[in-house]
């Protein structure tokens, strides 16, 4: 299920704004833990095949006990780690030969990396 935190009273800003047509309040779903055995398991499948689609996610997601979504979300974050990642290192690559890079990723604020990741459950 959807976990919700407290309701988001009216601030300055203005009147609460419902959630999903929720209800008078604004509110904010609670970040997902995953047990590290859960993380394991993710892992070693995202090493396997980087897309887990149809029947595959919905027996990962019953063996491990999560939703559906909260494993489509998770392979989507991973994803964009893995890009990032693979970006750093051929930066680092380039970087030994002496080939300059543009600004990269790292050089921005991590508050705009946390824009990249989805953490959100339908």
């Amino acid at each position: 299920g959807l976990e919700l935190s407290h309701c988001v009273g009216a601030s300055s800003l203005g009147p609460a704004v419902p959630w999903r047509s929720g209800g008078p309040c604004k509110m904010k779903r609670v970040r997902t833990v995953f047990k590290p055995e859960q993380l394991e398991r993710l892992e070693q499948e995202f090493l396997k095949q980087q897309y887990m689609v149809g029947t595959e996610r919905v027996d990962l997601a019953a063996t491990l006990h999560l939703t559906e979504t909260q494993v489509k979300v998770w392979f989507q974050n991973r994803r964009i780690k893995w890009r990032k990642q693979s970006m750093e290192q051929k930066a680092a690559k380039l970087s030994q030969f002496g080939v300059i890079q543009p600004a990269t990723a790292d050089s921005t604020d991590s508050k705009d990396h946390e824009e990249d990741t989805v953490d959100v459950e339908l």
